[in-house]
């Protein structure tokens, strides 16, 4: 186990690039599956899930080559799916949420596949209905071993299909898309997720050979090929890092330059801070974030209290949520942050509240945060770390208090943030692991 200890209080400035995004990764990093050709990756995030799943691919026979600083070849040619049926699988697997992701490849080139109940955050009920009913929409049949906690899948006659989703899931659109295009016939998603790692992901297969039309739209048409060949392909900058980064330039009353940020692919990510009172310059593909000593949230038209809630692309991403609501807290005015889809993601306001944070969790999916205006400062206190947003959230807030805080449970930070105390203290943070 590690943890942070943060003195906060101190004004940041400088520069920061963003990672790879870690959940296009948890789905690209599993594309070559799907071929015997070289399949070339860039920009691939140097954080705990990611490194998981590229271990368990290796672990599958697929040829791993580092080629510098994240970047990988792979290539494979020799998969063993015996693997599958291993207990170093069924331990490995269930440790990691973005293993599910195996199946889509897996079952599209080879037929058969296992997986036990993948883990992951903490954050609620994580359905994987969405994956499963997909498959069984193309033909596959499941059986659930209980004894071993295990699902076993037949996929050896895939057929393509229309299927609506019952909810607009990324995995679950990557997972049944990424099955579709080695299927027979053709597939017809509706209610799919469109967000830019999807996006990208469609592009990838397209130049691999797939026959993906519908891209950025909620209803995609793929009609399936034999075979598909290598490709190289560049990962997105990670959106998650980039709200974070822009919360914590104003939480600090830090002046912060964000590079590379493709911004044309950030939705209405950059609106939403702006709607906090947040300034930014976007000078070309950077955002700049001057040093503010106070921002005032926005009203709606009719005066009423601003209400900023998750939703499917091209909405407000859920996993900024809890950043919007940290940033919040030094507001001045009074916001309502509604987090639809996970009902557990806001239980870490206790934590705020301890602080000296002004919210209230009106239930688990709402939380209403009467802004500080800079009156207050936040005090340091020790905490633990739910999750890898709430952990991040926190560590902005212990960022910005007065004192020393210290944030337990640091491994969920590392699963979604690369190198984030060496990338912190580039900008004059002092934070040390211990």
């Amino acid at each position: 186990m590690s943890s942070f200890r943060i003195k906060g209080g101190i004004k940041l400035k400088g520069e920061i690039i963003p990672q790879g995004a870690k959940n296009e990764a948890l789905q690209v990093i599993c594309v070559p599956l799907l071929t015997a050709e070289p399949v070339t990756i860039h920009n691939i995030p140097d954080i705990v899930d990611v490194n998981k799943l590229i271990g368990l691919i290796g672990d599958l026979g697929c040829k791993v080559e580092p080629l510098g600083t994240g970047s990988y070849r792979f290539t494979a040619a020799n998969i063993n799916t015996h693997f599958l049926e291993t207990e170093e699988y069924k331990q490995k697997a269930s440790a990691l949420r973005g293993s599910v992701m195996l199946l889509g490849p897996i079952l599209a080139r080879f037929g058969q596949a296992s997986i036990p109940k993948p883990g992951g955050d903490k954050i609620g009920r994580r359905r994987l209905d969405t994956h499963f009913i997909g498959f069984q929409n193309l033909g596959a049949k499941f059986k659930y071993e209980a004894e071993g906690n295990l699902f076993h899948i037949d996929a050896t006659h895939l057929q393509g299909k229309y299927m609506l989703l019952d909810e607009a899931s990324v995995t679950g659109t990557a997972n049944i898309l990424m099955a579709a295009v080695l299927a027979k016939g053709t597939t017809t998603i509706y209610n799919a997720a469109c967000e830019p790692y999807l996006q990208q992901l469609c592009h990838m297969l397209n130049r691999m050979g797939a026959k993906i039309s519908g891209i950025g739209s909620n209803l995609l048409t793929i009609e399936g090929v034999e075979k598909l060949g290598g490709t190289e392909h560049t990962l997105l900058p990670d959106m998650i890092e980039i709200g974070s980064f822009i919360g914590l330039a104003a939480m600090t009353q830090s002046e912060i330059t964000i590079k590379n940020c493709r911004i044309d692919m950030l939705g209405i990510i950059p609106e939403i801070f702006r709607r906090l009172g947040i300034k930014m310059e976007f000078r070309g593909d950077d955002i700049h974030i001057p040093a503010q000593e106070r921002y005032e949230l926005e009203t709606f038209i009719d005066g009423s209290i601003l209400t900023i809630a998750d939703a499917p692309w091209p909405g407000f991403t859920p996993d900024l949520i809890s950043i919007v609501l940290v940033v919040a807290i030094q507001a001045k005015g009074t916001v309502l942050i509604h987090q639809k889809m996970f009902e557990s993601r806001l239980f870490f306001v206790d934590k705020l509240i301890d602080m000296g944070a002004q919210i209230i969790l009106n239930d688990p999916h709402r939380a209403t945060v009467i802004g500080l205006d800079r009156k207050n400062a936040l005090r340091g206190i020790k905490m633990s770390s739910p999750d890898i947003r709430a952990g991040v959230a926190l560590l902005i807030a212990a960022l910005s208090a007065q004192g020393v805080s210290e944030i337990s449970n640091g491994e969920q930070i590392d699963r979604g943030y690369q190198n984030i105390e060496g990338r912190l203290k580039n900008l004059g943070a002092q934070i040390e692991r211990f």
